[in-house]
């Protein structure tokens, strides 16, 4: 009887896989038309310019079509410089957003959840303010009359005021302030969710605090502070206020230099070339950050 009903057996399961498949099917197919709307959104506000920007760096100065927007930005060293600029100063955002967050995030880590939630407030807090205003404000304060320096000189720390504005040191001040909340938000939410049973046991197995912290704590914030990091240095990439502002012409960024290719020569193909390189350059990087640091379960919060 039992050698009998193996064949229905075998008949019932296939009908099933396929009714399960043909069901798997018409889910995807469901789920693909609710999301057609925000595929299409995306399309018309976000590949729809990239196109048409595109499309216009491949024209010439008399409008012909030419790749010369592209060999001009092989050819002068000064375009190659600008970029070295843009990715120097976002590197080195990015590296004094690291140095101050991680060490506040993980104090705020460490609190109360009604005190770290006001520490969240004081951070969010700027994002209430005009970019502009904020950076004004850093321009009102590290100027040669600004309040550091006149402080500075009343307590007899120096004698003559710093070169604090237009210069790398004005920008990577402005810069760093700015970003920093996009570097604590994702690294606090990574610590936050570290037990810290972990810690403790650690150190009930005789670890120091510097070696539970160093071999169990940080490598579980991993996650959160290298999301940060892709998110600072990808957004300083096209910074241009704050560099405008407090670099005093002295830091071109490429958004500058874009800038001004349009102000003053209303040059649309070459200002289109440079956008090109940048968005390329910006996903060259990400592509290398997925791959080094696999983003996508970085940033799905899974530190395994």
């Amino acid at each position: 009887m039992t050698t009998n009903s193996l064949p229905g057996t075998h008949a019932t399961t296939g009908a099933n896989a396929a009714g399960l498949h043909q069901d798997a099917v018409r889910e995807r197919i469901l789920l693909f038309g609710l999301s057609v709307p925000a595929i299409l959104l995306v399309v018309a506000i976000i590949g729809i310019p990239v196109g048409w920007l595109f499309w216009l760096s491949l024209f010439n100065d008399e409008g012909v079509l030419s790749t010369s927007n592209y060999t001009r930005m092989i050819e002068h060293k000064a375009y190659y410089r600008i970029f070295r600029t843009t990715f120097n100063v976002s590197f080195l955002t990015t590296i004094i957003c690291v140095a101050i967050g991680y060490p506040f995030a993980y104090f705020l880590a460490q609190l109360p959840q009604r005190w770290a939630n006001i520490g969240l407030i004081a951070v969010l807090l700027p994002f209430w303010t005009s970019l502009l205003v904020r950076t004004y404000a850093w321009l009102v304060i590290l100027q040669r009359k600004g309040l550091i320096n006149q402080w500075g000189i009343e307590l007899g720390l120096w004698d003559t005021p710093l070169r604090l504005v237009h210069n790398l040191n004005g920008t990577l001040i402005g810069m760093a302030h700015i970003m920093l909340p996009f570097l604590l938000l994702p690294l606090y939410g990574s610590m936050r969710t570290i037990d810290q049973d972990y810690i403790k046991a650690a150190s009930n197995l005789g670890a120091s605090p510097f070696r539970a912290f160093w071999s169990i704590y940080f490598p579980l914030s991993l996650p959160g502070l290298f999301a940060g990091i892709v998110v600072v240095f990808v957004l300083c990439l096209g910074f241009f206020v704050t560099p405008a502002v407090l670099g005093g012409g002295r830091i071109i960024m490429v958004s500058m230099k874009i800038e001004t290719i349009i102000d003053l020569f209303y040059n649309f193909g070459t200002a289109s070339a440079l956008g090109v390189v940048l968005l390329a350059l910006t996903l060259i990087v990400l592509f290398i950050s997925h791959k080094l640091l696999r983003l996508d379960r970085i940033l799905g919060g899974t530190g395994t």
